[in-house]
């Protein structure tokens, strides 16, 4: 059942799905990295993952099925145990006379084909799908993890308010019972099903929040905060000292914040966690990022570049010297698109070095600093010390201050290649930022290569109601973008057809489903791109305003982050009052 390249190469070609220059770029870069030529045009949005299913599955004569809007039931589903539907990317969706149908996303694992056949004694008839199809069954999976989670609650609160109330006899909160208590079973099961649900989810963040009548629990999903759980209030204090006995923090310490690290494999992935606590009213409130720790696989296109913005960013990339800076508030995605730079331009040839606060992602190869303030290892110092250990290329995690711009600065000018971070709304905006912390103007246009500002919108998900724009939405839409330069963008980019009006352009409103209550799941980038040409230098030189900056940078084709929305909007990948609501925050 196997596809060999060239049989796949003749079926794209012939039903004009890419061209033939898309194949010889993607047989290029699958070359240089050993990846297939299908995951190579998928990463370079050459082909959707749908498309390229579909066309293994007509060259081998097996069916694709989607099983988003599929109702599977729960019996069938469990045929085939949740872990190995995650290992494999196998589901069981339905039970016919023939046998059992199983929808994978790799039909040669004949392995796990085999073994399931074994085990359940039962004729497999194996079926094509998506990563969207595994990620829906996963929902339903994790129904019952929910239920197993109640239970859990129900079953040992008892036990634990049993616990508890020889703590409050316990003088002065002593140490070796918080630790005895971080330790019983009941609380362990609760913290261990509160960390796997929220990676579940794709939480990015786990809040949890003591009140005067409950424990609220709130997980952050594609930025949003959502309420997740209410446990009683007399679980609170167990549940945090079993976190600051994973963080290594002090347990009886409950007037001053505590910061923290642990870290879990879960199927197979590396997750840190990072923890902060915070005195509140009612006790403590703790907060816990959630990071992958491998930045594998991110690709600029897959973050939402395209068209010029993707040019310059590769662009600016070539260089040996100068400053690569991505702009942003915090949650932005800054970070993820400089870890997926550096992985671009990751080889044996080049001496990468970064000093960061936090390490976000651990990348093989790449020498990375943890900021240390409280012992004097700030930015500056630590920029300081790598211009010392012979880098070609440095990441600064943020430029916060003037000692640590004018290092950045001074490294870009001689002989090295600089990524960092900025606190700012918009590419044009973080110049006179740079100015107003004290880095001469004649040296920016030195060393700034690029300036990439960005946010992140949720993903619409497989389920959405398709429109069109009538008279009073376009009135609306024109208040806040060009709507004959968006056009412009749309046809040169041929998401639409030369001769297409806005009315022709479909656009997308979020449907709730199985697999996501609000309609979207995931998120992307929307980003700027500013190339510091040779009349944007003019422009700093002469001290220029934000908007005469952005002005002339749009002149010479630089697409806003809003424009850049419309973009998105347009092609169905989220939706205009999603693009406004992040833009307008």
């Amino acid at each position: 059942m196997y596809v060999s390249p060239e049989v796949l190469k003749k079926f794209l070609l012939e039903s004009n799905l890419v061209t033939a220059s898309d194949i010889s770029s993607a047989e290029k870069q699958a070359e240089k990295t050993g990846d297939s030529l299908g995951n190579v045009l998928i990463s370079q949005g050459k082909l959707d993952e749908d498309e390229m299913q579909k066309s293994i599955g007509y060259v081998l004569g097996i069916p694709f099925i989607g099983l988003e809007d599929e109702n599977i039931d729960f019996e069938t589903l469990s045929l085939i145990p949740e872990p190995i539907v995650r290992a494999h990317n196998i589901v069981a969706y339905r039970k016919i006379d023939k046998g059992l149908e199983v929808a994978m996303l790799d039909v040669n694992d004949l392995e796990v084909l085999d073994s399931l056949k074994k085990k359940l004694g039962i004729r497999l008839l194996p079926r094509l799908t998506n990563s969207a199809s595994i990620h829906h069954a996963l929902t339903l999976y994790k129904k019952t993890l929910q239920d197993e989670f109640q239970d859990i609650i129900e079953r040992e609160t008892d036990n634990v308010k049993g616990i508890l109330e020889v703590k409050d006899d316990a003088k002065d909160e002593d140490p070796q019972h918080l630790k005895e208590m971080a330790e019983d079973i009941p609380i362990v099961k609760i913290v261990d099903s509160l960390i796997s649900h929220a990676i579940l989810q794709g939480s990015s963040d786990i809040h949890m929040e003591p009140h005067e009548d409950a424990f609220y629990v709130r997980y952050r999903i594609d930025g949003l905060l959502r309420d997740a759980m209410v446990l009683p209030k007399t679980t609170a204090a167990g549940i945090i000292a079993r976190i600051k006995v994973l963080s290594n923090l002090k347990l009886d310490e409950k007037r001053l914040p505590q910061d923290g690290r642990f870290k879990i494999e879960q199927d197979g992935t590396k997750v840190s966690f990072r923890v902060s606590t915070l005195p509140v009213y009612y006790g403590e409130k703790v907060v816990i990022r959630i990071l992958k720790e491998s930045s594998k696989g991110f690709t600029l296109e897959g973050l939402g570049f395209h068209g010029t913005s993707l040019e310059r960013a590769h662009d600016a990339l070539k260089q040996h010297i100068g400053m690569i800076v991505a702009a942003g508030p915090t949650g932005s995605g800054k970070s993820t698109t400089l870890y997926t730079m550096l992985d671009m331009v990751n080889t044996t040839e080049v001496n990468i070095s970064t000093v960061e606060d936090p390490v976000e992602y651990q990348m093989p190869r790449i020498n990375q600093t943890q900021v240390r303030p409280e012992i004097g290892l700030t930015f500056a110092n630590g920029l300081r010390t790598l211009l010392r250990q012979d880098p070609d290329i440095v990441m600064v995690g943020e430029i916060r201050d003037g000692e640590t711009a004018s290092i950045a600065v001074n490294a870009a000018l001689t002989g090295h290649l600089v990524l960092s971070t900025i606190h700012t709304n918009s590419a044009a905006g973080a110049i006179p930022r740079f100015i107003d912390m004290g880095v001469p103007s004649f040296l920016l246009v030195s060393t700034l290569k690029i300036i990439i500002a960005q946010r992140l919108v949720r993903r619409l998900s497989g389920s959405k109601e398709k429109y069109f724009m009538n008279d009073a939405e376009l009135i609306q839409l024109a208040k806040y973008i060009d709507l004959d330069r968006m056009i412009g963008f749309l046809k040169v980019e041929n998401i639409i057809g030369p001769k297409d009006t806005w009315r022709d352009i479909p656009f997308y409103k979020p449907k709730g489903s199985d697999e996501t209550e609000t309609g979207y799941k995931g998120r992307v980038g929307l980003h700027e791109a500013l190339s510091v040409s040779a009349s944007i230098k003019e422009l700093i030189l002469k001290s220029a305003t934000t908007d005469e900056i952005e002005k002339q940078a749009k002149q010479e084709g630089m697409m806003t982050m809003l424009e850049d929305g419309i973009f998105l909007a347009a092609q169905g990948e989220t939706t205009i009052e999603e693009v406004l609501r992040v833009i307008n925050e």
